[in-house]
C-alpha cells in the first residue's frame, strides 16, 4: 500500500490544518486566489487611506456617505447580474471589469494626479471594489465547500488573504520609493489579474463535495438579497451586527484620519505609516488563522468567535474616550482588526455556507456593501455632529459608541444561537 512520504508537501500541510487528501489542491488554489486578490487591494490601500487624509475629515464622511448610494445603485445591477448569468462568469467578469477600472485611474491620475474630483472618485473606488472583489470571493468559496469543510478549512483559505494583506504593504514600502503611488494602480491590476485565473483553476478543481449548478443563474428577483435581509432574522442580524462593527469601526478610521493630518506632514510618510499599520495586522491575524482559527471555532464555537470582536471594540471605545493619541487610536484599530479577520469573519462566513446558493450570492453581497458601506455613511455623520474636530476623547463619541457595544454584544450572542440552531435543523433534515 502506497503512504505520503514524510517531507511530502501534502504531509506537511496537514500538520497545520485539517484536510483531507482530496482536498488539497482545491484548499490551495482558495489560499492562492485570496492571496492574489488582497494583495492586489493591499498594494493600493494606504493609497487610498493617503488620499482620504488628504481630501480632509471634513471631505471623508461625504465621500462616505457618495459610497453608500453608489453600492445602492450597483446592487440592483449586481442582482440583475447574478439572476441571469450563469454563476461561474459573474465572478470573473467583474474581476476583468475592476481590472480595467485600475487601469483606467492610472492614465487619469498619472496625466493630473492633483485633480480633486479625481481623487475623490478613485476614494470612492476603492471604497466599492475592495468589497466587492471580497464579498463575491466569500459567495464562491461559500458556494464550493460546505459547512463541515469550512469549519475545517475557513482559517487556512482566511491565512491566504492575510499573507496577501501582508504581502500587499511590503509591495508598497518598496515600490513607494522607486515609483510614484499612482504607479501601485498596475501593479494592483496584475495580481487582481491572477485572482480572477485562479479563480477559473478552482472551478475545475473544485472540492469533492462541492455541488453542481454553478452554470444555472442565481435566479429570483434583483431585490432578493436586500428583501430576505429584513425578512429573515438570522441574515437580519448578521447585518446589525456588520453594521454596527463598521459604525464603531470608522470611528476608529475618522479620527486616525484627524490624528495622521495634525501629527504626519509628508504624504509619503503618511502612505509609509499606513502600510507598516497593515503590516502589523497581517502579521498577527496571519498566525491565528494558521494555528488558532480552526481550533478556537471547533473548541469554543461561532458564538465565542463573535462575540471576541464586540468586546474589543468595547474596550477599544472606552480606552479612546479617555485618551484618543495617535499611538492608542492605531493600537486599538490594529487589535479590531485582527479579532475581525482571524475570528469575527471566519465565523460570518461559516453561517452563509448554511445558505441557499442565491442567498449566498444575493444576501451576502447585499450585506457586505450595502450595509457594511450603510454603517461607513453613519458613522461619518454622526462623528461631524458629535464634535468630529474635538477628537473622540473631547467629543461625544464615547457616549454613543458604549451603548453601540453594548447593542453589538447582545446581536452577536443571539447570532450565535442563530447559527446552532440552523445547523442542527440541517442535520436533522439530512
Amino acid at each position: 500500500m502506497l503512504t505520503e512520504q514524510s517531507g511530502s508537501p501534502r504531509l506537511w500541510l496537514r500538520r497545520f490544518v485539517n484536510v483531507r487528501p482530496d482536498e488539497v489542491a482545491a484548499l490551495l488554489a482558495s489560499f492562492a486566489m485570496f492571496f492574489a486578490l488582497l494583495s492586489a487591494y493591499y498594494v493600493i490601500r494606504p493609497v487610498r487611506d493617503e488620499i482620504g487624509v488628504a481630501l480632509g475629515k471634513d471631505s471623508l464622511h461625504q465621500l462616505f456617505t457618495i459610497v453608500f448610494f453608489v453600492m445602492l445603485a450597483l446592487v440592483p445591477l449586481f442582482g440583475f447580474i447574478a439572476a441571469r448569468f450563469p454563476r461561474r462568469y459573474v465572478l470573473p467578469a467583474i474581476y476583468a471589469f475592476f481590472v480595467a477600472n485600475l487601469v483606467a485611474f492610472w492614465l487619469v491620475l498619472r496625466a493630473a494626479p492633483e485633480h480633486h474630483a479625481a481623487l475623490g472618485t478613485f476614494f470612492v473606488w476603492g471604497s466599492v471594489f475592495n468589497l466587492f472583489v471580497v464579498s463575491l470571493f466569500w459567495s464562491l468559496m461559500s458556494e464550493l465547500w460546505s459547512h463541515d469543510a469550512a469549519k475545517r478549512l475557513y482559517g487556512f483559505i482566511s491565512a491566504g488573504g492575510t499573507a496577501g494583506a501582508l504581502a500587499g504593504p511590503l509591495i508598497t514600502q518598496g515600490l513607494v520609493r522607486i515609483f510614484a503611488p499612482v504607479d501601485l494602480m498596475l501593479v494592483s491590476a496584475v495580481l487582481l489579474l491572477a485572482a480572477m485565473i485562479a479563480s477559473l483553476l478552482l472551478r475545475r478543481i473544485k472540492p469533492p463535495e462541492a455541488t453542481g449548478g454553478e452554470t444555472e443563474p442565481a435566479g429570483g428577483g434583483i431585490l432578493d438579497g436586500a428583501i430576505k435581509v429584513f425578512t429573515t432574522p438570522m441574515f437580519a442580524r448578521i447585518a446589525l451586527f456588520i453594521f454596527i462593527a463598521n459604525v464603531i469601526g470608522t470611528f476608529f478610521y475618522l479620527e486616525q484620519a484627524r490624528l495622521v493630518a495634525t501629527s504626519i506632514s509628508s504624504n509619503a510618510d503618511r502612505v509609509l505609516f499606513f502600510s507598516g499599520r497593515d503590516l502589523v495586522v497581517s502579521i498577527v491575524t496571519f498566525l491565528i488563522e494558521v494555528f488558532g482559527t480552526a481550533r478556537i471555532l471547533k473548541r469554543f464555537g461561532v458564538t465565542a468567535a463573535l462575540l471576541a470582536l464586540p468586546v474589543t471594540g468595547a474596550i477599544g471605545v472606552l480606552m479612546l474616550s479617555f485618551d484618543a493619541a495617535l499611538g492608542i487610536v492605531a493600537a486599538v484599530m490594529v487589535a479590531e482588526r485582527i479579532v475581525a479577520f482571524a475570528l469575527a469573519n471566519p465565523a460570518i462566513k461559516l453561517i452563509y455556507t448554511l445558505a441557499s446558493p442565491d442567498e449566498k450570492y444575493k444576501v451576502q453581497n447585499f450585506i457586505d456593501t450595502v450595509v457594511f458601506r450603510g454603517g461607513d455613511a453613519a458613522s461619518g455623520w454622526l462623528y461631524a455632529l458629535l464634535g468630529g474636530g474635538l477628537g473622540f476623547a473631547g467629543g461625544a463619541m464615547g457616549a454613543v459608541a458604549v451603548p453601540l457595544a453594548a447593542a453589538w454584544l447582545w446581536i452577536a450572542q443571539r447570532l450565535g444561537a442563530d447559527h446552532k440552531r440552523r445547523a442542527s435543523e440541517i442535520v436533522t433534515r439530512a
